[in-house]
């Protein structure tokens, strides 16, 4: 009996298989306009993913068809009329990033190695993008909601000038605060950081769906009165619901009076700094103590792949930093180029996420990105002034970047809420397009989030039209029904 290996026992074929492989995602992704956007999977497939554990291994060519037979049933979000939620569309040139870290296997936990250099050079130009001072930290992570508990971290520990590292926090009650449109990674966070999710503040919005900073600033007040603790504002730069940007000037002015640490939530719309026509909206993002966004949103990277930036590097480094002897590091070999990325956050084994941006940003560039971004916005305004015109449709929030919030109008109809839930589902399961729901001052609305640098004008002209069919449809037969 020979010694096992997992190396492949003829070399040709596997390669042969390879390369069929990256034919498979290739045609996946240029045909990525083309049919149905969302597949459900077969409930055929469906059964055969819950099968035993293998106990004998397939051979290459049996494994390439099983994954070759799963690319049509992804969420859909490379198709261009993929407007739900907050998904990016991805990138041919990904999968280049993602063989070569596959054949890397990099740990981006630490040591000196190339990939270690890769993921500060995107660092630094993610300082240089977003305007933080030399000085500043950051880190790749998978995303947002990672970025921000090491953001709130950092944030607490500052506030006591990091001795509950050891000594916890000895019975003080921490708040902070966001807005009411503030994504729930914030309260997860929270409750991560053993604060709770309800020391997490939430403050109500302006017509605009903006964080009321009048409120923040009486409800900071009240809860000194009480003998808590403020530590952290956190200002929205792009909500998933609305696509708003609170005033981050004001809140920042507020933060520094307060002494209060700043962190922004970023999570798709920060990278609008790109565009020359939109960076203006994000006046203050550059004071910010603390940055979270994503590179798998608006600008495109494969999933998963985030960044968390500090303004103070001193501060990020005494949060998280004290390895054990074995990883002890040196001034030179393997185990040099202190600090390591696990002396800046909470894994030491990370993949090399870092790859793929920088494969990214070098194919691109950022002006190229920038304007992809700015043309959604384009469509999102064309999209409005459609709705707006139509007798059938109402808008249900202002349009300030990439997201289309509307309802169905119907006068036939008393569970409107129920009707428009309908048409999204419709919608969805025909394949047409994919937009998802949410609820705005208490009603539910279709909303269509454009970050998709496939989608065109006369994607949106196809579900608006859709839409309206839908719609006369279903209230038809609502009508009928006595609904």
């Amino acid at each position: 009996m020979g010694k096992t290996t997992l190396d492949p026992e003829d070399w040709g074929a596997f390669r042969s298989s390879a390369h069929k492989m990256l034919d498979d995602a290739l045609d996946k992704m240029e045909s990525a306009r083309d049919g149905r956007v969302w597949n459900p999977l077969p409930e055929k497939m469906k059964a055969a993913l819950q099968s035993e554990i293998p106990k004998q291994g397939l051979g290459i060519d049996e494994l390439r068809q099983k994954l070759a037979d799963l690319l049509p049933y992804g969420v859909g979000n490379t198709h261009p009329r993929f407007f739900g939620w907050v998904h990016g569309a991805g990138n041919p040139g990904g999968i280049l990033a993602e063989m070569t870290a596959a054949a890397m296997n990099a740990n981006l936990g630490g040591r000196d190695h190339g990939a270690i250099y890769v993921e500060k050079q995107v660092v630094e130009w993610c300082r240089q993008m977003m305007g933080f001072p030399a000085g500043a930290s950051g880190l790749i992570v998978s995303g947002t909601s990672m970025a921000t508990i090491i953001a709130l971290k950092v944030a607490r520990d500052q506030r006591f000038n990091f001795t509950c590292r050891q000594e916890g926090l000895s019975g003080r009650r921490l708040v902070g605060y966001a807005s009411s449109q503030s994504h729930s990674c914030l309260g997860r966070a929270f409750d991560l950081l053993g604060l709770g999710a309800a020391a997490l503040r939430r403050i109500e919005c302006d017509h605009n769906f903006r964080m009321d900073t009048a409120e923040l600033e009486e409800t900071i007040t009240r809860d000194r009165a009480r003998g808590l603790v403020p530590f952290v504002i956190v200002g929205t730069a792009g909500s998933v619901n609305v696509g708003a940007i609170d005033d981050l000037q004001t809140i920042n002015m507020i933060a520094e009076r307060e002494d209060l640490w700043l962190h922004v939530d970023g999570a798709f719309g920060a990278t609008a700094v790109l565009s020359k026509d939109l960076k203006g909206r994000l006046a203050g993002l550059e004071q910010a103590d603390s940055l979270a966004f994503d590179f798998h949103k608006w600008l495109h990277v494969n999933y998963d792949a985030g960044c968390i930036l500090v303004r103070s590097g001193e501060s990020h480094l005494r949060s998280f930093s004290g390895r054990p002897e074995y990883l002890a590091g040196e001034g030179q070999g393997l185990a040099a180029g202190s600090p390591w990325p696990v002396d800046f956050g909470p894994e030491l084994s990370r993949g090399f996420r870092a790859l793929k941006v920088w494969a990214h940003l070098l194919e691109h560039g950022v002006e190229k990105l920038g304007r992809a971004i700015n043309e959604n916005c384009v469509q999102a305004a064309y999209l409005a002034e459609k709705i707006t015109a139509s007798s059938l449709f109402e808008l249900a929030a202002p349009v300030t970047l990439n997201i289309v919030c509307f309802r169905y109008v119907s006068e036939s109809v008393n569970d409107q809420d129920e009707l428009n839930r309908s048409i999204v589902i419709n919608l969805q399961n025909k394949g047409i397009a994919a937009p998802s729901t949410t609820i705005l001052r208490g009603k539910l609305a279709i909303r269509v989030n454009i970050t998709n640098h496939r989608t065109e004008c006369g994607d949106l002209d196809l579900f608006f039209e859709e839409t309206a069919k839908i719609a006369v449809e279903l209230e038809r037969a609502a009508s009928s029904n006595g609904v």
